[in-house]
C-alpha cells in the first residue's frame, strides 16, 4: 500500500543549523499493516510523516501510495487519500462548528462542495450510530460546539473524521500524547477497533513503548533519520520493553535510549 524509497530530508541545507532529518530512509507497508514508530526526539519520526502528507517536499527519493507515485503531488490533493490525527486535540476540528457539521465536512473530503443543505438526516442517522460507537455520549450532543468538547472526547471526534471515509493511509501523530493516562487508553482502543474493522493501513507515532509493543503488528524504531529496527508478527508479540531498549542501543549504537522514550 506505501512504498518509500531513499528519502531525504535536510532542514536549513547549507547553514550551520542544518539538520537532516531523513536520511535515505525505506520502507514498505503492505495492504492492512498497523505500525507503531517509536524512536527518540529529533529521529524523524513526525518529519516521516509530515512527507508522507505533503507538507513540504522531500530533496530526494520517492513515495509510491497503492501503486501512485505521488511524490510531488501537493499537500491539498493528497487530503483526499489520508486521514490524519494530530498530537494537539485542537488540530483536526472546527472548533465553532457543530459535532454533525465537522463530521458532513470530513464526509465531503476529496469532493467539490456546492450550495446544498449542509447536513441531511439521513446522514445525522447515520453520524448518532457512529458517535455512539465511541461510548462518550456525544450520539447526544450532536449540536453542540466541538470547542466545548474535552481533549479526549475531540481527539476520539478527530479519529471519527479521519476515518470516516475510508483513507488509504491512516497517520497518527502521538495522537494521545496531550491526553491523561485513562483517556489514552480509551482513544488508543478505539484507534485499533477502526483499524481493525476497516482493515486500515496505518502508521501510528508513540513515545510509550508499551502501546508499540502492545498495538499493531508490527514495530519499527528510528533514529537519526532512519529505521535501526524493524520488527512483525510473532516476534513482535514477545517483546519486552527492556528487549525493545536492547535492540534500539544495539541497532543504534547508542549505549542508552532517549530520556523522553525511557520516561513513558
Amino acid at each position: 500500500m506505501l512504498e518509500l524509497k531513499e528519502l531525504c530530508k535536510t532542514f536549513h541545507p547549507g547553514t550551520v543549523n542544518a539538520k537532516t532529518a531523513l536520511n535515505h530512509l525505506s520502507l514498505t507497508l503492505e495492504d492492512g499493516d498497523f505500525v507503531t514508530v517509536i524512536g527518540g526526539n529529533g529521529a524523524g519520526k513526525s518529519t516521516l510523516l509530515n512527507a508522507i502528507a505533503g507538507v513540504f517536499p522531500v530533496d530526494s527519493g520517492s513515495i509510491v501510495l497503492d501503486g501512485e507515485d505521488m511524490t510531488d503531488l501537493p499537500e491539498h490533493k493528497r487530503a483526499a487519500l489520508l486521514g490524519r490525527v494530530f498530537q494537539d486535540p485542537q488540530m483536526g476540528t472546527a472548533p465553532t462548528m457543530q459535532i454533525d457539521e465537522n463530521l458532513a465536512l470530513a464526509a465531503r473530503r476529496g469532493q467539490r462542495r456546492g450550495l446544498k443543505w449542509g447536513v441531511t438526516r439521513a446522514e445525522r442517522e447515520k453520524y448518532r450510530t457512529l458517535l455512539a460507537d465511541l461510548g462518550l455520549g456525544l450520539e447526544d450532543r450532536m449540536s453542540t460546539k466541538v470547542g466545548l468538547l474535552s481533549g479526549g472526547q475531540r481527539q476520539a471526534l478527530t479519529l471519527l473524521m479521519a476515518t470516516l471515509k475510508k483513507p488509504k493511509l491512516l497517520l497518527l501523530d502521538e495522537h494521545t500524547a496531550a491526553l491523561d493516562p485513562k483517556t489514552a487508553m480509551k482513544v488508543l482502543e478505539t484507534s485499533q477497533r477502526i483499524v481493525e474493522r476497516d482493515g486500515l493501513t496505518t502508521l501510528m507515532i508513540t513515545h510509550n513503548m508499551k502501546d508499540a509493543i502492545a498495538y499493531g503488528n508490527r514495530l519499527i524504531m528510528m533514529d537519526a533519520g532512519t529505521v535501526v529496527l524493524d520488527v512483525k508478527g510473532e516476534e513482535k508479540q514477545q517483546l519486552t520493553v527492556p528487549d525493545l531498549i536492547r535492540r534500539f542501543s544495539a541497532a543504534s549504537g547508542k549505549d542508552e535510549a532517549n530520556d523522553k522514550l525511557l520516561l513513558s
